[in-house]
């Protein structure tokens, strides 16, 4: 009974974990659709949500990694240098980009685009040719036609309006900063492309810093200690490029109390829980299982968008939404098949090199037999 409950406590509690994960990540993106419509500056928000997340991190990835032991310096010019790049790609232009587009479009837009992250990511690795296509197995076909899916979609979401879901009480056509409401969902649709481009563009930056990320961790295996150094050069990265954009010295002044709650809920989200706990049902499920949750923001933002916001939500945004969708998990199904085929031919192989050796071992005792 015990062991009955365990195994049901184990699928349960990863599940329900993921699912308030993707619940928390769109609520917070719609808090900061909301501070930067009020006038927020997206590059001074990235700054200080980056700031508040590397005071905290730094200390934490010490006590992480307390008990773990390594020979492997931190401060070596070759993982200083990917540590540069790491900041770079991972924060400094993919979250400039990423709210810079959200300030454009809408959260259902961001939840869109980060669901082309796998399909960017594979092209990506045939470009650089960091992986070998074998175009006859179905994983391939599957990663293929997954990224055309998802491709069409986005097209979808961007380009086509539709008849609305749910209209708006006030008229799109008032600026939007006159209009009363409390929290923001939709901009008004003349820079839709101009935000999509800029969230492609973020989650091409985050495909560069995850094969980046990959090559670092077989270098120094202590994941907190680098995602916390990357961090703070990260945030003086940030820091210098929009001193550079944000010249004026009031932009840099909070108006309001929610956005300062914003930043430091934001930074500890994204630095201390989120994190930890992908880490932990990566740990407990495998490296497929966090990505399957991604879709879920998909439906948040949609429930969220039809259900309170004074902002209208049409058609084409959710049939592009989920055509995406449906693209992601094609996408994603491939590369579990990739991966179940590649494990298969690991242990044939071992299982030829066990055949091999067992003769040998069979010869060698018949001849100290024979000696005896």
């Amino acid at each position: 009974m015990v062991e009955q409950i365990r195994d049901r406590m184990s699928v349960v509690a990863p599940f329900t974990v993921m699912v308030v994960m993707e619940a928390c990540t769109i609520a917070l993106t719609i808090l900061a659709k909301t501070a930067l419509t009020g006038g927020l500056s997206p590059f001074v928000f990235v700054v200080y949500t980056n700031a508040v997340g590397s005071s905290l991190l730094l200390p934490f990835s010490f006590l992480y990694h307390r008990r773990e032991r390594t020979q492997q310096s931190l401060f070596t010019f070759p993982l200083l240098l990917r540590i540069f790049f790491l900041g770079l790609t991972g924060i400094a232009i993919s979250q400039n980009l990423a709210f810079l587009g959200l300030s454009y479009s809408s959260p259902i837009v961001v939840c869109a685009t980060g669901l082309l992250l796998p399909s960017i990511s594979f092209l990506l690795s045939i470009i650089l040719r960091t992986v070998k296509l074998d175009r006859r197995s179905s994983g391939c076909r599957a990663k293929w036609i997954g990224t055309l899916i998802s491709v069409a979609g986005i097209i979808v979401v961007e380009l086509y309006r539709g008849p609305f879901i749910r209209t708006s009480p006030v008229s799109l056509s008032h600026p939007l900063q006159l209009i009363p409401k409390l929290f923001v969902f939709y901009s008004t649709p003349d820079r839709w492309v101009l935000g999509g481009l800029l969230l492609a563009a973020a989650n091409l930056s985050v495909s560069i810093w995850n094969t980046i990320q990959m090559g670092t961790v077989k270098h120094y295996p202590q994941v907190m200690k680098v995602a916390s150094f990357y961090s703070l050069v990260g945030t003086i990265q940030c820091l210098v490029f929009s001193l550079f954009m944000e010249r004026d010295m009031n932009a840099w002044k909070l108006k309001h109390t929610r956005d300062l709650l914003l930043i430091v809920a934001t930074g500890i989200f994204g630095s201390i829980i989120r994190s930890n706990v992908h880490l932990a049902c990566t740990r407990m499920k495998g490296p497929f299982y966090v990505p399957m949750f991604k879709p879920f923001g998909l439906l948040f933002a949609t429930i969220f968008g039809t259900s309170f916001f004074t902002n209208s939500l049409q058609y084409g945004s959710v049939i592009g939404t989920m055509i995406v969708g449906t693209g992601y998990y094609a996408l994603m199904w491939g590369q579990i098949r990739e991966d179940e085929l590649r494990k298969e031919t690991d242990v044939e192989k071992a299982d030829d090199v066990s055949d091999l050796k067992a003769p040998l071992l069979q010869e060698e005792e018949e001849e100290e037999d024979a000696h005896v």
